[in-house]
């Protein structure tokens, strides 16, 4: 029988997981800054991020035998899928970190945060499933609020190229949406452990090819730099995402989703009190339509995939 969750059947401690999780994933925009802000290279920090959460997994996986055993496991269609899934989020950490080197913590985080939607439209192209008219709404409401940021341009003087740092931005959602749906098809075979391990390891080589490509020097910096780099691995990327796949083994999907959208929020009152970025006028009305669309394609896909499951028990 299937498990329904209940407000009394929920442990306190998921609750306080969600609240850790959001919080963390929130400081992972002001760590990168101020990485940056020490003169660290964006594909630098992006490397180091997921370098350093990979080797930490790597003592947690080799400790594990029934983690041991599910990788030797896996086949070469599986090795393939890891290869995509890494690389894809390559592209992701790449191009988001990137993008705060030229607009607001606000609207960077925005628009990263609108994962959902893209993989609603992803999973409508390629697993031909259908499109909640929820969906649709919530990515024109997304549409109208990045044209409002993007035409007025009003960012408080803060951003050094406001639309490059929004189109990497949009570009690093986009990648981690790919990286999502094929997260899908390995999540049936692998625990979450050695499939995160997997995927950050291989996505941790693309970036460091990267930095050989570009010659991008990875010494030489800051101690304080260093440091902000090794605490976006631990607080987000580690952290962050591990309280909140905690939160989801207790609570609703939906929930969960939508409690993410406060990471914008955290992200840019932190940024105001850390590096004095006030936002303009049109980046704070079109940040809040864009989180509002993103909240109703998220409820609108769930509510189709209840109805699916239902309908398809």
């Amino acid at each position: 029988m299937e498990q329904v969750i209940t407000q009394e059947s929920t442990p306190v401690r998921a609750y306080l997981g969600l609240l850790v999780g959001v919080a963390a994933v929130s400081l992972g925009a002001i760590f990168i800054r101020l990485a940056q802000s020490e003169g660290l290279p964006s594909l630098t920090v992006a490397t180091g991020r997921l370098s350093i959460a990979a080797f930490l997994l790597t003592l947690v996986v080799l400790c594990r035998p029934d983690y041991r055993a599910q990788v030797r496991r896996l086949g070469r269609q599986d090795a393939l899928l890891i290869l995509l899934g890494g690389f894809f989020l390559a592209a992701h950490f790449a191009t988001w970190v990137t993008s705060l080197e030229y607009t607001t913590v606000l609207i960077s985080v925005v628009l990263v945060t609108t994962t959902p939607i893209w993989v609603a439209l992803l999973e409508r192209v390629f697993l031909r499933t259908r499109l909640p008219a929820a969906v649709l709404l919530g990515l024109l409401i997304v549409l109208i609020g990045g044209t409002m940021i993007a035409v007025n341009g009003d960012d408080g003087g803060v951003s050094s190229r406001p639309l490059l740092g929004g189109t990497l931005a949009l570009l690093g959602a986009v990648a981690v949406a790919v990286y999502l749906v094929v997260g899908r098809r390995l999540r049936a075979t692998l625990s979450l452990t050695p499939y995160i391990w997997l995927v950050y390891g291989t996505g941790a080589l693309f970036l460091l090819a990267g930095l050989l490509r570009t010659g991008i020097e990875v010494a030489g910096y800051s101690a304080a730099g260093y440091g902000w780099v090794v605490a976006v691995a631990l607080m987000p990327q580690l952290v962050g995402h591990t309280f909140l796949n905690y939160a989801l083994a207790y609570l609703p999907a939906t929930y969960v989703s939508i409690s993410t959208q406060l990471e914008p929020v955290l992200s840019t009152i932190v940024a105001y009190f850390v590096f004095a970025e006030m936002p303009g006028v049109w980046q704070v009305v079109g940040g809040a339509i864009i989180m509002a669309g993103v909240l109703v394609a998220s409820v609108g896909q769930s509510r189709a995939s209840r109805t699916l499951k239902r309908l398809n028990p």
